[in-house]
């Protein structure tokens, strides 16, 4: 439809410049014609009064009369002596020559507006083509100079379209780049305890020992908490990861994090303080965002000393609730901060047996139920989580 509606524009536009030339040509022929009649007629009475001057008054009388005369009469009149109209065209050729003249410039005009419109979209197709192929061949860059005409609306969707394809074609490099990496990084997780259950066996070969047994529960233990956390990020790469979305009060949700990690509590004499709280409710998934909070006390537990205390606060507004978590320990060092939620990132003070995974696994979850997950340290002392979820 844009392409009949320009056709018709331009057939318009080409038909208006020739009307243009044909009245303006018509206008001066007949202002010239003016002139040449007004011009015969003061030297046709100069003569007859110059002959015959008692006749001066008669004349001045007829030709101010001349409008009100019948056409007929006068031709009626010539014609009875024999003389016919071409018989006093004495400009004739200069009549014809401005009709040609005329019609040259009408026809010079309508197909110059013609070639015009047709090199104008001719040099926009060539533009939007040479666009193209440099692109395929890696020679252009994604700008693209704006411009005006038939095909501009043509230009802009190209525009979008490779810009589109420019960010599929990044995205799916950083998503290859990230699969490598993150294959690599599994590659070595699995590596230890694999290495340390293939020397307990051979060890358990040459001296049986319950020892060696302990040793590879241990890894057995931790190769299935990597697997279950490998699937996991599987499922949020994949976007298969349902949640079933449910108004959960904080407190509730507090307690059972700190439920499911009391034997970790025991065995490092940690406590983790959660005090009584308004019920304050938020739409989220139980079980996973529950995870996510397990990982956060459990990363706090781990960088405490015994006899140290987690605590837990809870706050509203209008906006959303927040959650924070912290412990009484050294804190982040800087440096960590900004990497602290990269998957399979081990900061300085990290233990051997950590993985990398929890924190990375939490900020997903978190994000995916429309919160945020940051981290600081507190002017105080210890690492503190802050979790937001908003309510809109």
């Amino acid at each position: 439809m844009t392409g009949k509606r320009n056709r018709r524009w331009n057939v318009l536009l080409i038909l208006a410049v020739s009307l243009i030339t044909a009245s303006l040509s018509t206008l001066l022929l007949n202002n010239y014609h003016l002139k040449r009649r007004f011009e015969l007629l003061g030297t046709f009475c100069g003569e007859v009064i110059h002959a015959r001057p008692d006749m001066e008054q008669t004349i001045l009388e007829l030709v101010k009369e001349t409008d009100g005369m019948k056409q007929s009469e006068q031709q009626n009149f010539l014609q009875m002596f024999g003389y016919r109209a071409s018989d006093f065209d004495q400009d004739g050729g200069v009549i014809f020559l401005a009709i040609v003249i005329g019609m040259a410039i009408g026809s010079f005009l309508f197909v110059f507006t013609f070639w015009y419109l047709h090199r104008k979209s001719a040099v926009q197709i060539k533009m939007l083509t040479d666009y193209l192929e440099k692109i395929n061949t890696g020679k252009q860059g994604l700008l693209l100079e704006a411009s005006e005409g038939n095909y501009s609306k043509l230009q802009d969707e190209i525009y979008k379209t490779v810009t589109m394809l420019y960010q599929t074609r990044d995205a799916a490099i950083a998503a290859k780049n990230g699969f490598a990496e993150n294959l690599a990084n599994i590659a070595h997780q699995l590596k230890t305890p694999i290495t340390t259950l293939s020397l307990s066996v051979q060890m358990m070969e040459a001296n049986p020992s319950l020892e060696y047994v302990s040793q590879m529960k241990k890894q057995l233990s931790r190769l299935t908490y990597l697997e279950e956390a490998l699937l996991l990020l599987s499922r949020i790469d994949a976007g298969t990861l349902s949640f079933h979305r449910r108004f959960v009060d904080v407190f509730t949700l507090l307690i059972l994090a700190a439920d499911n990690l009391q034997q970790i509590l025991k065995q490092s004499g940690v406590k983790i303080d959660i005090p009584e709280m308004e019920e304050i409710k938020v739409l989220v998934d139980l079980d996973w965002t529950m995870e996510a909070i397990m990982n956060l006390m459990k990363n706090c537990v781990e960088h405490s000393e015994e006899g140290m205390t987690v605590h837990c606060s809870c706050e509203k507004n209008p906006l959303y609730v927040q959650i924070k978590i912290w412990d009484e320990g050294k804190g982040f060092l800087k440096e960590d901060i900004p990497q602290l939620f990269e998957r399979f990132y081990r900061g300085k003070a990290a233990k051997k047996d950590s993985v990398g995974i929890g924190l990375s696994i939490a900020k997903e979850i978190i994000e995916m139920q429309n919160g945020i997950l940051s981290a600081n340290n507190l002017v105080t002392g210890g690492a503190c989580f802050e979790i937001r979820l908003y309510r809109h």
